[in-house]
């Protein structure tokens, strides 16, 4: 079994920045993703970010170049830096983790894809 704890959420103006964290713990292979997902209230849920154990990543293009995925390994800590932010990035963000996965296998993936996911934490941008 995997836990996911997000934190670092909170409220910034737009152009700051903030950096989200996600500790994981339990069982743990030797291929995995882990990503981050953004759901705002209206809309569908959204894949932000994801990466793999081989350091392998992708964003949405609504992020790219603003946020950075990162992995702390030998913490099993997953981070979200996110640069630039916009009104629009206003959303509950979500830790997610699948074992047995690449990137260059399944990509970004949809969030029911992944089994293990967090409770979310929220970001607030205002203009």
């Amino acid at each position: 079994q995997v836990q996911l704890v997000e934190s670092g959420g909170g409220s910034v103006q737009a152009g700051g920045s903030l950096r989200l964290s996600c500790a994981a713990s339990g069982y743990w292979s030797n291929t995995y993703c882990m990503a981050w997902f953004r759901h705002a209230p209206g809309k569908e849920r959204e894949g932000v970010a994801v990466t793999d154990r081989a350091g392998n990543t992708r964003y949405a293009d609504s992020v790219k170049g603003r946020f950075t995925i990162s992995e702390d390994n030998a913490k099993n800590n997953l981070y979200l830096q996110m640069n630039s932010l916009k009104p629009e990035d206003t959303a509950m963000y979500y830790c997610a983790a699948r074992l047995d996965c690449r990137v260059s296998w399944y990509g970004m993936g949809t969030w029911f894809e992944y089994k293990y996911r967090g409770q979310g934490t929220q970001v607030t941008v205002s203009s």
